[in-house]
């Protein structure tokens, strides 16, 4: 029996880090197996989540292709632990924005704009100890897809950032549920973002929604999985009503549908 034992967990790690690697792509999520006597790990400096023995690594989506560094820690000491980053081939989406202020803004706004982003960005690299209480991790509005994540934005025919998250279209008014437990952490109205609410769910998991119609939800509010913390509206740069959602990992902005299948897979 315990060899039949040893073999099926052999099988079962050798599947998993075949997985893991088949994924880490630019904007993916690297999981690895963490070995004894390991319980925290860092990538480029920053922590990354360690949920059931596993490190979540967010990747930028402009990570380079190659190989790249996770340093573990914990009573067993330091080690490096080498992976591969393959490339990603994200597709290409063109948009008309009738204000042109959204597209070029003039330099009136730039300071307000760099504030913001600032701000955005330091919630993004957020890390707190809160319990983690992530599965089901479940869609913040039913609705059609509008845009995924990856795509290669051309505003008004000028190449921009890539899209940073997955667009669910939706009338005006649809109400956003929070997919999992979590603290609120920013909310307000910001130029490019609209009517927008950042959460954060532990240990570098922090999910935004953003061109809100309007904010249910404060700052230090504690949510719950399901609670409504908004509607969905039209405001900040979009062409149509629908809810912006992005999901970071160590400060990383990652595909949401890709944390959602790891995050619900049985």
């Amino acid at each position: 029996m315990s060899r039949l034992l040893a073999t099926a967990t052999a099988l079962f790690c050798s599947a998993v880090s075949f997985w893991a690697n088949a994924e880490a792509v630019p904007g993916g999520v690297y999981l690895f197996e963490m070995p004894g006597g390991f319980d925290a790990a860092l990538f480029q400096d920053r922590p990354v989540m360690v949920r059931r023995g596993q490190a979540w690594v967010g990747l930028h989506i402009d990570t380079e292709p190659g190989e790249h560094e996770l340093q573990i820690k914990g009573p067993a000491g330091t080690q490096s632990h080498r992976f591969q980053v393959t490339a990603k081939q994200y597709p290409e989406e063109h948009l008309t924005i009738a204000n042109e202020r959204l597209v070029n803004p003039p330099e009136s706004d730039l300071v307000r704009i760099r504030e913001e982003t600032a701000r955005q960005l330091a919630q993004y690299r957020r890390f707190t100890a809160r319990p983690l209480d992530l599965a089901p991790f479940e869609l913040p509005v039913t609705g059609r897809v509008s845009s995924v994540f990856g795509q290669r934005r051309v505003l008004n025919g000028q190449p921009r950032n890539p899209h940073s998250g997955l667009d669910l279209a939706a009338d005006i008014g649809t109400p956003i549920r929070a997919p999992a437990p979590g603290a609120v952490v920013l909310t307000g109205e910001l130029f490019f973002n609209g009517k927008t609410v950042f959460l954060d769910h532990g240990q570098g998991l922090i999910t935004m929604y953003c061109h809100m119609n309007a904010i249910a939800v404060a700052e230090g509010d504690e949510i719950e999985r399901g609670q409504v913390i908004g509607e969905v509206g039209a405001t900040g740069r979009v062409t149509g009503a629908h809810l912006h959602w992005s999901v970071s990992l160590n400060g990383n902005r990652v595909d949401p549908v890709r944390v959602m299948a790891i995050l619900n897979d049985p």
